[in-house]
């Protein structure tokens, strides 16, 4: 790993079989804490390459506990993170959707760390058990279609870099790694990132990892979501092709939300939120937005042509 890292402090690109090799240290706890983060400063200084990418998320995937999904056309619907906009759990309300119109959907989450409420946060205060075994995982997936799959639970290897990640306290290659190493091995789904930058990075690197149907996806204002204050920037991923489009509201005759409209609060707000807009009784921006979110996340699914 040092040779490794030294080509990184000097700007020299590593490959991605350097990168695979480095990140099997980090997952079986060989490289010290001040390897790991002279690592990821490294990349981020040289740039996480689509290649790299795919490398390291294959590792991460041989060291996760894998979750028995029959369901070819089971999704995750999930975001990078850190976008800091603190809006309520759009894509975890969405979940729920998308399950109700009957599609698997295996949703990978944490807490949160850029925003006060992640979904597993939502969740816990939704009386959800988020440490229930793998077993019952596989189960809820085959019985009721949807499952919430505890990252940190599912991926035991990642503790070795918590630490220099959290006193690093930048953003990192681990953060796209999360949405690409789903343990029930989905190939649909929507991802949200949280700069345009990422969009044909995670793009290529789903491809690579053999997606069959997936779109990356940006909110102009910023949000790791399809957003409903102005349009999206989105890349339809097909294991043959990559395509660019955007989308506006105004497509679907819907009116602009204003950003306050989508604001969240903590777990308790937020679980309340959910609860609202899943009963009907909420039918303002925030159910929108989440109903955006499921109708493409569906069309991934393969369940509606458009």
């Amino acid at each position: 790993m040092k040779l490794v890292i030294k080509k990184l402090v000097d700007r020299q690109p590593i490959t991605a079989e350097e990168a695979a090799e480095s990140m099997k240290q980090i997952m079986s706890g060989e490289a010290t804490e001040t390897q790991m983060g002279a690592f990821i400063m490294g990349l981020r200084l040289t740039g996480e390459t689509p290649e790299i990418i795919a490398a390291c998320a294959d590792v991460m995937r041989a060291h996760a506990t894998p979750i028995p999904c029959a369901d070819p056309t089971a999704i995750d619907i999930v975001g990078t993170g850190g976008d800091c906009a603190h809006t309520f759990n759009i894509s975890t309300t969405a979940a729920f959707v998308i399950a109700g119109a009957g599609v698997t959907v295996a949703k990978h989450g944490s807490y949160g760390v850029s925003s006060r409420c992640g979904s597993a946060n939502v969740l816990d205060q939704l009386g959800i058990n988020l440490n229930y075994p793998p077993s019952k995982m596989a189960r809820c997936l085959e019985e009721i279609g949807i499952a919430f799959l505890f990252a940190p639970k599912l991926h035991p290897a990642m503790k070795h870099v918590v630490g220099p990640r959290r006193e690093l306290g930048i953003w990192s290659l681990f953060n796209i790694l999360g949405p690409l190493c789903n343990p029930a091995s989905v190939r649909r789904g929507l991802t949200g990132v949280f700069k345009p930058d990422l969009l044909p990075i995670v793009a290529e690197a789903s491809q690579r990892l053999n997606a069959v149907h997936q779109l990356i996806v940006h909110g102009g204002d910023g949000l790791d979501e399809i957003t409903t204050t102005t349009s999206t920037k989105m890349i339809e991923v097909k294991e043959d092709a990559l395509r660019s489009f955007d989308f506006h509201p105004d497509e679907w005759n819907l009116p602009l939300a204003e950003p306050s409209e989508l604001t969240g609060g903590e777990p308790e707000e937020n679980a309340a939120i959910s609860r609202a807009i899943l009963s009907g009784e909420l039918q303002d921006a925030k159910r929108d937005i989440v109903l955006v979110n499921a109708a493409f996340a569906l069309y991934t699914a393969g369940v509606a042509a458009t």
